[in-house]
């Protein structure tokens, strides 16, 4: 792996960062959202900021408002941008996955509708994959949609849509053929979430946030032109959208640096063995998946696509998010059951505590990942799979 910018790459951190430092608060400035309606607030702002400076999606087309950037270029910017204290959680679903996936399969005509609006913050995407019982095994989907007089008509429900509560449009994958096996008899659309027949329910989280939802479709219609792929080869453009999601890869601020652990060496808290031995594991683990993010990134300016080995640096932040938070809550005695405004300086630890649970089935469970590292990076036999070709 190669740790050095090349020069044009430092000269576009140099940009980036100078940038950052003249709009970007800094991190830890304690910047707070009261509601959703102040969160978009804030996002769509500094959406069109980010925009406006060439900076809001780096590495998409300049003809479609993008920047015409290199992945080494939007890694370096999520790197310089993750030290400021930024609106985070709105635009990256629809622009880390959504239109890149519309660019790359979608009409000249969706395109020129789509793409500009969603990367100057006037749109916001979700993306409508899961169902209650097509989470790890997405081809099980049930979610139908019909061909009626020339559109497609659906019916189903889409489970942990992240931001759906305030998008404009998603991507949807649904079933539009029963008798295909069933990865063949999918098919992915655009859907506009304020049409008729479309019911979004926020999901109330134990943080006490409601960050994703269940979508209802009763009946809901999508023209026919506003379908993305071929009939029955949705399951295609899934993995084209999981392949961008690959691609967000690069921040380096570590969880040790985020939770702030380091801070208790002074307060007696890893005072014993055990104690000790668990902070040299997390941070060994921490600096290790910082490692593993350079050489995705070394990879990048060199052409390659992220592999599946970054399943590896999923796997373990959710699990050591848990770990670390609840070893500094513990610190806190009683007054680690707080919560909120309560906790003070430590909710940050809190959140990571109880979203971590949540860290460890979005994007794919703890065990499939386990099974995508054994068979893919390592080579071992795969699991024996008794549905595969099946309807």
């Amino acid at each position: 792996m190669d740790f050095s910018d090349t020069p044009s790459d430092a000269a576009f951190r140099s940009r980036a960062r100078a940038w950052l430092e003249e709009h970007a608060p800094k991190r830890g400035a304690g910047r707070t959202f009261k509601d959703d309606t102040d969160l978009l607030r804030a996002a769509r702002s500094w959406q069109a900021a980010k925009a406006g400076a060439g900076f809001a999606a780096i590495t998409l087309p300049k003809n479609y408002g993008g920047g015409g950037g290199t992945s080494i270029e939007q890694v370096i910017y999520r790197q310089e941008e993750a030290r400021f204290d930024t609106p985070f959680g709105v635009y990256e679903i629809g622009l880390g996955m959504c239109i890149p996936t519309l660019i790359e399969i979608g009409s000249d005509a969706l395109k020129e509708r789509y793409a500009r609006p969603a990367i100057c913050g006037k749109e916001i995407w979700c993306q409508l994959f899961s169902e209650p019982s097509a989470g790890s095994d997405l081809a099980a989907l049930r979610t139908r949609a019909e061909l009626v007089d020339g559109s497609w008509r659906v019916n189903g429900q889409k489970l942990w849509s992240t931001g759906a509560q305030f998008s404009d449009f998603g991507l949807l994958l649904a079933r539009t053929d029963l008798n295909a096996p069933k990865h063949a008899g999918l098919t992915m659309f655009i859907i506009d979430m304020k049409a008729s027949g479309v019911e979004v329910r926020p999901i109330k989280q134990m943080t006490g946030e409601a960050e994703f939802n269940e979508v209802f479709f009763s009946d809901a219609i999508i023209p026919d032109d506003h379908r993305l792929t071929v009939p029955g080869e949705g399951w295609k453009g899934a993995m084209t959208t999981l392949m961008f999601e690959r691609l967000n890869v690069g921040a380096d601020i570590g969880l040790i640096d985020t939770l702030g652990l380091l801070d208790l060496l002074g307060t007696g808290a890893f005072a014993d063995d055990l104690a000790r031995d668990l902070l040299a594991r997390w941070y060994l683990n921490d600096r290790g998946l910082k490692l593993l993010g350079y050489r995705a990134v070394t990879g990048l300016a060199k052409g390659h696509m992220p592999g599946p080995e970054q399943s590896i640096t999923k796997l373990y932040l959710g699990r050591q998010a848990q770990e670390m938070a609840d070893f500094a809550l513990d610190q806190r005695g009683e007054c680690g059951a707080l919560t909120g405004k309560d906790l003070g300086d430590w909710s940050a630890i809190q959140r990571a505590w109880s979203f971590g649970a949540a860290m460890r089935i979005a994007g794919g469970t703890d065990e499939i990942l386990r099974n995508i590292i054994a068979e893919r990076v390592l080579g071992l036999p795969p699991e024996p799979r008794a549905d595969k070709g099946a309807r």
